[in-house]
């Protein structure tokens, strides 16, 4: 969609709607029929918003080689995009003091290693961690991850430099950009606690995490005081 296009208001798609269901009463359509037309307009924005993500100016260019060391052995930065132009990079808090990594994190790398080989035919994805690459290794093994390619950031200074200064234990999402041999900052999540709107939790748009989409399809949405766990043994 690129702003030429005349739009068809979103109600007026919304009522050519032919969904029924049994049983359903008139105010219940009614109601479904105004809450499809705020998709058919969320549809429209998340376009427009992807839109302008793509046209972003270059950004900058990446100030050093950094170095991993990944499941395979030692690597720099520009072998994780391997034939790709293009890098995503999931940081994971999973850091050298923690026994045991972020259940969120670990969350949504569960839900990305089953689209990791569809991610990696259109872009790289690389998921980087202060842990050592043997403890990484062994956690992927326990949670039966097959896509995810795992590095460890041997100095710290990626970590320091694209996620935080002041942490080796946190979490980030950044894309980078490889052309004509220069690799240069794209895009970073960047909306967090200081983004947040009153009485949510800091979240991402777009939101990362398939679990909180579906949750959000259903009536009791994804709640205020539940999050995932490592496992769910009683």
């Amino acid at each position: 969609m690129n702003g030429k296009e005349t739009l068809i208001p979103a109600m007026e798609l919304a009522l050519k709607n032919g969904a029924h269901y049994p049983n359903e009463s008139k105010e219940y359509r009614n109601a479904r029929n105004a809450l499809l037309a705020e998709e058919i307009e969320l549809r429209r924005h998340i376009e427009r918003v992807a839109e302008q993500r793509r046209a972003l100016p270059l950004g900058g260019e990446v100030p050093k080689t950094y170095k991993f060391e990944g499941e395979n052995g030692p690597a720099d930065f520009a072998d994780l995009f391997g034939d790709k132009q293009t890098l995503i990079v999931y940081s994971y808090m999973f850091g050298p003091q923690r026994q045991r990594p972020c259940p969120m994190c670990t969350s949504l790398l569960s839900a990305w290693d089953g689209e990791a080989n569809d991610v990696a035919q259109r872009a790289a994805l690389a998921v980087v961690a202060r842990s050592p690459i043997d403890r990484l290794v062994a956690f992927k093994k326990e949670r039966g991850w097959k896509g995810l390619n795992l590095y460890t950031d041997l100095s710290g200074d990626y970590s320091r430099d694209y996620v935080s200064a002041e942490s080796d234990d946190d979490t980030a999402i950044n894309v980078f950009s490889r052309r004509d041999g220069t690799i240069r900052h794209f895009w970073s999540a960047e909306m967090g606690s200081e983004t947040a709107d009153p009485g949510q939790d800091s979240r991402g748009a777009p939101d990362p995490m398939p679990l909180w989409v579906i949750l959000d399809m259903t009536p009791e949405g994804r709640g205020s005081n539940w999050y995932p766990k490592l496992d769910y043994a009683t």
